[in-house]
């Protein structure tokens, strides 16, 4: 279970200074992750050689690829978030993706991933044309993001409610809200092809879940809802996109 630390509620102290506020968030978190999630990540990895990590956060995402033999590059807003990176033998360059584009060629690489990075973002449509452009032709495009459509939400909204919850797709760092079909409509708008879909169902959020879908029976049905319906179960869903060769 990833525990919830001090600095993650309300911008509180830190005006609008995001750096400042991820900088705290990241040193007090550490390398605490659900690897379950990010597992389903590198395992839908396609070959290749240079991989781009956008908001790597603590880089154990990276290190997880770069243990398969991938050369890793890493982007984040915070610096802390980019030392973690280093530490951990990836090539990480602070960027703030709200404020330009990526700092590299166009075409230069083989995987992008991003994972749960977007629905930080402030303007979500240029980083998604940044990812086309560096992409190589043929290039793989793994996207993982929190899923607003989830039936948890969904009933909340027909109770005429929408609770801003900590680790649930209403969390309140999420400044941008996205369903997999809306996803995969502007991915398809720019020209990728989109060759699969999973979902994780991060059953581990209390805040969501009742306990009895945690004994371990139960638990197994509903991670396979989750992985096949990811639209409805899923609490991050995860699209795979090709970009033309």
């Amino acid at each position: 279970m990833v525990r919830v630390v001090a600095h993650f509620e309300p911008l509180r102290g830190y005006g609008v200074n995001l750096r400042a506020w991820y900088d705290a968030y990241w040193r007090e978190k550490g390398d605490l992750v659900d690897r379950s999630r990010l597992q389903l990540l590198v395992d839908r990895a396609a070959t290749g050689e240079r991989l781009l990590a956008l908001d790597s956060g603590n880089g154990v995402l990276g290190q997880m690829f770069r243990a398969r033999g991938y050369r890793v590059f890493a982007t984040d807003l915070s610096a802390v978030a980019c030392r973690f990176s280093r530490e951990k033998g990836l090539c990480s360059v602070q960027v703030d993706l709200d404020a330009g584009g990526l700092p590299f060629a166009s075409e230069s690489f083989d995987i992008v991933v991003s994972d749960s990075g977007l629905e930080h973002r402030f303007f979500v449509d240029p980083v998604l044309d940044e990812v086309v452009r560096v992409l190589r032709p043929g290039g793989q495009f793994l996207l993982l993001l929190p899923n607003i459509a989830h039936w948890w939400v969904r009933w909340q909204l027909l109770r005429g409610r929408f609770p801003v919850v900590r680790n649930t797709p209403t969390d309140f760092t999420h400044l941008r809200h996205f369903t997999l079909s809306d996803t995969r409509r502007a991915l398809e708008a720019r020209g990728l092809r989109v060759v699969g879909t999973d979902g994780s169902a991060s059953l581990w959020v209390w805040q969501m879940y009742p306990a009895y879908l945690r004994w371990p029976g139960v638990r197994a049905v509903y991670t396979w809802l989750a992985r096949h319906r990811p639209s409805l179960f899923a609490r991050d869903f995860i699209i795979d996109a090709r970009k033309p060769a």
